[in-house]
């Protein structure tokens, strides 16, 4: 058994240790959220948060993380400015590569808190929206800077 530390809860998994943390997530703990699309840690759709840092789970295997603290998106707090932010600007089109990018979205505004434009856009440059709702997200992010400045 290897135990895991998912949305503030601790969790108890039955796999092999090597296995990406992104198929446990959804197999063995029913987290949906994250999602799978490359498979290969270039696209952020499958983004997680460990100890704070937005990491491609994908290309994580889960004994690498034993340690940590696991978040997904159904981890932050319903008043996050992020999850706000999304809903004001009615960023989803489609949904499916949203929770990994409000992830990277989280870790990157915990660095840099109020971001230029061009900073966005740069930390954005490595996620991929197929729907093309990359306007929408860079409006968002900058909402949800100001909303954690003030």
């Amino acid at each position: 058994m290897i135990s895991l530390h998912v949305n503030g809860k601790s969790q108890q998994v039955d796999v092999a240790p090597e296995t990406p943390l992104l198929w446990v997530l959804r197999d063995n703990l029913g987290i949906t959220s994250v999602k799978y699309a490359c498979g290969i840690a270039e696209c952020g759709v499958c983004t997680v948060l460990i100890d704070g840092v937005a990491v491609r789970s994908c290309s994580t295997s889960v004994e690498d993380v034993t340690e940590s603290k696991i978040i997904t998106v159904e981890g932050l707090p319903e008043d996050h400015p992020v999850k706000i932010a999304w809903i004001e600007k009615q960023v989803p089109q489609c949904g499916y590569c949203q929770p990994g990018i409000m992830l990277q979205t989280v870790d990157f505004l915990t660095h840099k808190s109020d971001p230029s434009e061009e900073q966005i856009v740069e930390a954005m440059d490595n996620v991929l929206c197929r729907c093309g709702s990359h306007p929408r997200i860079k409006q968002a992010i900058r909402m949800a800077a100001d909303m954690s400045t003030k």
